[in-house]
């Protein structure tokens, strides 16, 4: 009998543990940038990084091999359809280029990091 409720114990908190992590929502996409390009005032070097975004919290992290580059805080905008594929947006202001948003492929909300002035361009996904 005391075995049986043993193993009720470690289901339960096995199930508890699972639920906290299924909760927290992280985004992941891998993203190239082909040139370089500022987030949050830090630069990030032209090449291919895995974009990650924490829906419960709003941090962003531009992560290479495991090692965080750059982060920044987020707000979550909503779209009037939903993205076909996934999207940066960026600002140009004289030769710097600042990330300011992206939109995950399929999702019916916009990830905005900040507001800026300058000419619009486009990244690309792998």
């Amino acid at each position: 009998m005391k075995s049986i409720v043993n193993r009720m114990v470690v289901v339960l908190m096995v199930a508890a543990l699972t639920s906290v992590v299924a909760l927290a929502k992280v985004h992941k996409q891998k993203v190239t940038f082909e040139s370089d390009i500022k987030v949050n005032g830090t630069l990030v070097k032209k090449g291919t990084y895995d974009l990650k975004f924490n829906d419960e919290t709003g941090q962003l992290s531009i992560v290479k091999n495991g090692k965080t580059v750059a982060e920044a805080m987020a707000r979550v905008e909503p779209r009037s359809k939903k993205a076909n594929d996934f999207q940066l947006r960026s600002t140009v202001n004289g030769d710097e280029q600042q990330l300011t948003g992206f939109t995950f492929g399929g999702s019916d909300k916009d990830i905005v990091i900040s507001s800026g002035s300058g000419a619009s361009t486009s990244g690309s996904s792998n």
